[in-house]
């Protein structure tokens, strides 16, 4: 290959590479503004020309992130809950006492839902390809209490409580924030629960 056709190769290579970037952050972002959005008011009563027009983008843009509303609603819920995942497993230490890092873990979790409004929430729990992903990340998140439960015992920082029975109360105290039955009967917020669920289950379990 010649030196000219190399540089010519090599430069389209960095010509679509800052492209694909550039692609990525703009959808990034989009997904980004699309969250605030929802989270702030909710999505049931949006058409696809209202979200285009708040999110200052063209029905054709939306498109290119999703094939439907309903498939932009899950896509959106995806990326919050993908994002607040990152965001919560970095507040955790990565040492420590173990009742620092349960209730790092779910004060993070608390945190991370705490924009989200009544009406998104409404409206998430009435949307069944929403409510799902809502229920995986509760899932995977009580496995992750599980785990930090576990190493604590194992650690001597909990007293010689059957680590599962502890997992299974706190993933059991998950789920019905997820439902909505806490919210429901105790008037707390998913996010304010979270916190409360942190103190009772740290401060439970200590040696």
């Amino acid at each position: 290959m010649s030196t000219a056709r190399g540089a010519s190769v090599l430069s389209n290579a960095v010509d679509q590479l800052t492209r694909s970037g550039f692609a990525t952050r703009r959808r990034t972002e989009l997904f980004d503004r699309l969250v605030e959005l929802f989270l702030g008011e909710g999505f049931v009563h949006l058409t696809l020309d209202e979200i285009a027009a708040r999110l200052h983008c063209s029905k054709s843009t939306l498109y290119t992130l999703a094939g439907s509303k309903e498939q932009l609603v899950r896509a959106a819920t995806v990326h919050f809950f993908r994002c607040a995942t990152d965001v919560v497993e970095a507040a955790v230490p990565a040492s420590g006492a173990a009742r620092e890092r349960i209730s790092a873990y779910l004060s993070a979790v608390g945190a991370a839902l705490a924009p989200a409004s009544t009406q998104f929430m409404t409206d998430l729990h009435a949307f069944a390809p929403a409510r799902e992903v809502y229920e995986r990340n509760t899932r995977i998140a009580a496995g992750r209490v599980r785990e930090l439960i576990d190493e604590g015992v194992t650690a001597g920082d909990f007293r010689d409580v059957h680590a599962v029975f502890a997992a299974d109360l706190a993933a059991t105290m998950m789920v019905r924030i997820q439902q909505g039955t806490v919210r429901e009967r105790s008037g707390l917020a998913d996010a304010d629960a979270y916190r409360e669920l942190a103190a009772i289950l740290t401060a439970g379990i200590s040696a």
